[in-house]
């Protein structure tokens, strides 16, 4: 009887065991995923930050490049509104001037180069800086959609 009770308490010893090691056998795989799993976010965060950096480091770049093309339009165009307004060059502009009458004739006055009015030629130099600011903001978005958002 003894040993039918030992025997009792050994099997049921044997099973809870092999309970208790199934149990914290699948505990541990189940941890062991959860861990490969956040290893493999923490390197997708990881390749993110460094795409990241990347791009932002060749939009510096972009922004630096047209930022200075920029500059060197600006400085042209300054140089050349003050060469036209110190004399160094002409401003010429294609234009055609209508005859006031038929019945007058000719005199010295008519000889003179038609030339624009300063308000024009402020006018004129305003519309040159725009432009150029319009072409290299739009080189610039167009550069950074090509590098940046297309691929």
């Amino acid at each position: 009887m003894r040993n039918c009770w030992l025997a009792g308490v050994l099997i049921a010893a044997i099973l809870a065991l092999g309970w208790a090691a199934n149990h914290y056998y699948h505990k541990a795989l189940a941890w062991r995923t959860v861990a490969q799993h956040a290893q493999e976010m923490t390197r997708q965060h990881a390749a993110t930050i460094t795409d990241m950096q990347t791009r932002q480091r060749n939009v510096a770049a972009l922004d630096e490049k047209y930022a200075k093309e920029l500059a060197d339009a600006k400085a042209t165009i300054t140089q050349l509104h003050d060469d036209v307004a110190t004399g160094k060059r002409r401003l010429q502009l294609k234009a055609t001037c209508e005859n006031q009458s038929a019945s007058r004739t000719t005199s010295m006055d008519d000889a003179a180069s038609a030339r624009p009015t300063d308000a024009a030629q402020r006018d004129y130099f305003t519309l040159r800086d725009r432009i150029e600011v319009s072409r290299k903001i739009i080189a610039g978005l167009q550069e950074y959609i090509l590098q940046s958002c297309l691929k």
